[in-house]
């Protein structure tokens, strides 16, 4: 399936002249034909004021395009010895991209493969490795922290213990290339900020910044952002530093004492959370059989949250994903592929569910597990009468022979996070006036100045994390 951008589905009033063009650009990128839809998107572009919509759909166009060269660089030389590299012997490459496990495309006339290819089709290998010799399998290091945390949880919930959150400062950085900006000019930066009021995490404080000015969002927001702008300085990164003091508790629904009632199918959350999201939540064909297949005649929305849950941990694996700013509909394709990171994941399930009249919600940040900090992206699922219950789609069922623990995060999360976005595809606050760099969610940060975009490979992030307090 060949990738294309949200920007593709977004509806513009165009004139037939530029619809016609629009839609010309959408097939050559859709054909890899990039240098071509490039110099188009140029042409028009030529013949407009950056201030006009069409404008601004044509520059998403042209950098889509762009950003795919990004993810696929890798020519066939190079995966070869990639390949080698994480101990693969290339001579089944042929098969492996027939399969779809060696993920590649052509690009103006080219074969190039995805970046983390080798990456991923090492994971597949693994796994098949596994699934043959079950008894070879080695035991993570991760699941036996998080088996140990769940245990701690489920049974300080279940002895009626009060929960001790967790204290964190973390410092966040976004460094803009030197001269990625002329001098003198101003960017543009939003960063994200914690959610605060609610259930798992509260008590936010700005310790200190190198900002000076700065908007925080409402947190009624669904991004929870901090803005500030700088000024570009001539051969100089331009840095924008701050450190922020939040505190987080674990979640846990004994879902032995989960009985939602019936649904009230007429309220605003219900009709909100179970609907339709393009482009990354859609009632396709596949999704629809897929869930059927899979849900059988269960009407109990828990046992119905937990058949897709167990088919997903079942059925898909972990792997690195391409930016999804270059994808056309996430879920098709992992159900294709039957692969996918953890939003990947989440959007499946999310699809799967709400087409089952399951309202769930998006959520994400951050993993803040020792030695596991990173990006991740979970969801929250609605039970009438119960209210909204964290869970972990990628995280799938701990390998452990107590069900509760098992199960842990289908009704649960640890208190490992840093959560910054309750929903996707929300307005960032103040309002960005270019294409973003991640048009869904939104963690790393976003970047502009009034030249355009700022994509990720003009800037970079980290991350330094302090327990303050770390309860077991």
């Amino acid at each position: 399936m060949r990738c294309v951008p949200f920007i593709f589905l977004l509806i513009f009033s165009l004139n037939i002249a530029a619809m016609n063009s629009s839609k010309s650009v959408q097939k050559l990128i859709r054909a890899g034909e990039l240098q071509q839809a490039i110099r188009l998107c140029d042409e028009e572009m030529q013949q407009l004021k950056p201030e006009e919509s069409l404008f601004f759909h044509f520059d998403s166009l042209k950098q889509t395009a762009q950003r795919i060269y990004l993810d696929f660089k890798i020519n066939e030389n190079a995966i070869d010895e990639k390949l080698k590299q994480k101990g693969i012997d290339p001579v089944n490459r042929e098969l492996w991209e027939k399969k779809g496990w060696l993920e590649y495309q052509i690009i103006d006339g080219k074969k190039c493969y995805f970046n983390r290819a080798a990456g991923n089709l090492a994971l597949r290998l693994k796994q098949q490795s596994d699934s043959i010799h079950p008894e070879k399998r080695s035991v993570k290091r991760f699941d036996i922290f998080r088996e140990s945390d769940a245990g701690s949880t489920i049974s300080a919930i279940k002895n009626g213990q009060s929960l001790k959150p967790h204290h964190y400062n973390i410092k966040y950085t976004l460094t803009v290339n030197a001269d990625a900006v002329p001098a003198g000019e101003t960017v543009r930066c939003w960063l994200p900020w914690p959610k605060e009021h609610h259930a798992s995490q509260f008590d936010v404080k700005m310790l200190e910044s190198n900002l000076g000015d700065y908007i925080i969002a409402p947190d009624s927001y669904i991004h929870r952002t901090l803005y500030a702008e700088k000024t570009a300085i001539v051969g100089e990164p331009v840095v924008f530093s701050y450190t922020v003091s939040f505190k987080v508790y674990p979640r846990w629904f004994d879902p032995e004492l989960i009985k939602p009632l019936k649904y009230d199918k007429k309220s605003k959350l219900y009709q909100t959370f179970t609907s339709e999201k393009v482009p990354h939540i859609v009632f396709t064909e596949n999704i629809k059989s897929l869930a059927d297949k899979i849900v059988g005649n269960e009407k109990n929305p828990l046992q119905i949250v937990q058949k897709i849950y167990q088919y997903i941990s079942d059925n898909i694996i972990w792997s690195g994903a391409q930016e999804y700013c270059i994808m056309e509909q996430i879920p098709e394709y992992v159900i294709k592929n039957r692969k996918g990171d953890c939003g990947m994941q989440t959007f499946l399930f999310m699809s799967l569910a709400r087409y089952k009249g399951i309202p769930v919600r998006w959520q994400s940040g951050f993993m803040l597990h020792p030695t596991e900090e990173n990006l991740h992206d979970w969801c929250e699922v609605y039970y009438e009468g119960v209210g909204w219950v964290p869970l972990d789609m990628s995280f799938q069922l701990i390998p452990s022979e107590e069900k509760s623990i098992h199960n842990f995060y289908v009704t649960g999360l640890d208190a490992y996070r840093w959560i910054v976005n309750d929903g996707v595809a929300g307005e960032l606050f103040p309002n960005k006036k270019f294409f973003r760099s991640e048009p869904f969610d939104f963690q790393r940060g976003e970047v502009e100045w009034k030249g355009g975009n700022l994509y990720f490979n003009q800037w970079d992030y980290e991350f330094e994390v302090e327990r303050m307090s770390f309860p077991r």
